[in-house]
């Protein structure tokens, strides 16, 4: 039986989410990591992610174009970059994951959508409380009509690295556009905490919704389908409140990490990376089936 060809890949980023990213696709057998691509050699993701065996350059995009192709590579930089990292890839043919806020590209959550675009090349998974949340919020809305969502995440600061705090503005602006897009609801309110708290909090995310002709069965089963679905690649992933009343929804999820070398509370770390790692799996099972056979 012939062995399958593993998709080459690479990660642009080498900050704590890069970091993790790339130790998640060591460990899947569907992928090749072959190049995580930072800007300062001597950053301390650079130096965790040489520690760990993995092969870095410290040329950033440049880098990447040069020692392609690839077929996909993930983008865990920031906002800020992520428009320039797409000009320079996409003449190389290469499939873009973006885990930066930046509302560019297809949106994904795979608790929702989970089967992968095959036309698509540049993909976009809003933010960690996106994907929390959306799933959940996409579920409530197809058994009533929303009128008013309000989302609170609160996460861990020792989880939130420079790029996360520089684009809290484009994370509160992205997610507020995708809950609508997913929801149909055009009053949306987004924030974002960042709790020093010690011992570390888990990353929370807090949904309220308002809606008319609620049904609390119905919308319980679909949240609970939904949490399923969420977990089948999050497994850090939990429903821990929620409460269906006339005219009012309120629901909270946390998410721990669970395996690999993040510490339990970085769960926004965790999620939104083992997306990136789904559909890059997606990808290449996309692949595999367009390509001719010998």
């Amino acid at each position: 039986m012939a062995v399958e060809e593993r998709r080459r890949v690479a990660v642009l980023g080498a900050g704590l989410i890069g970091v993790d990213l790339a130790d998640k696709i060591t460990r899947t057998p569907t992928l090749e990591l072959a190049l995580i691509a930072g800007r300062d050699r001597d950053s301390l993701g650079m130096r965790r992610a040489a520690e760990m065996g993995l092969p870095t350059t410290a040329g950033g995009v440049h880098a990447v174009v040069e020692a392609g192709p690839f077929d996909v590579v993930f983008d865990a930089t920031n906002a800020d970059s992520h428009a320039e990292h797409w000009a320079s890839l996409r003449p190389t043919g290469a499939t873009l994951i973006d885990l930066t806020p930046t509302a560019l590209g297809t949106v994904i959550v795979p608790g929702v959508k989970t089967h992968y675009p095959a036309t698509h090349r540049h993909l976009n998974l809003v933010s960690c409380g996106g994907q929390a949340s959306i799933p959940v919020l996409h579920a409530i809305a197809q058994r009533c009509t929303p009128t008013y969502i309000e989302v609170v995440s609160t996460g861990a600061s020792a989880s939130a690295g420079r790029a996360t705090r520089l684009n809290l503005d484009q994370y509160i602006a992205t997610t507020s556009a995708a809950i609508r897009t997913f929801t149909g609801t055009r009053d949306v309110k987004v924030m974002v905490n960042i709790s020093p708290a010690r011992p570390a909090p888990p990353f929370r995310v807090a949904m309220t919704v308002l809606a008319d002709g609620i049904r609390p069965a119905p919308v319980r089963t679909n949240i609970a389908a939904a949490a399923d679905a969420v977990r089948a690649y999050a497994p850090g992933f939990k429903v821990t409140a929620l409460t269906v009343e006339p005219g009012r929804i309120s629901a909270v999820v946390e998410v721990t990490a669970s395996g690999g070398r993040l510490p339990r509370h970085a769960g926004s770390v965790d999620i939104i990376n083992a997306a990136a790692v789904l559909l890059a799996e997606q990808s290449a099972a996309v692949s595999r089936r367009r390509e001719p056979r010998p």
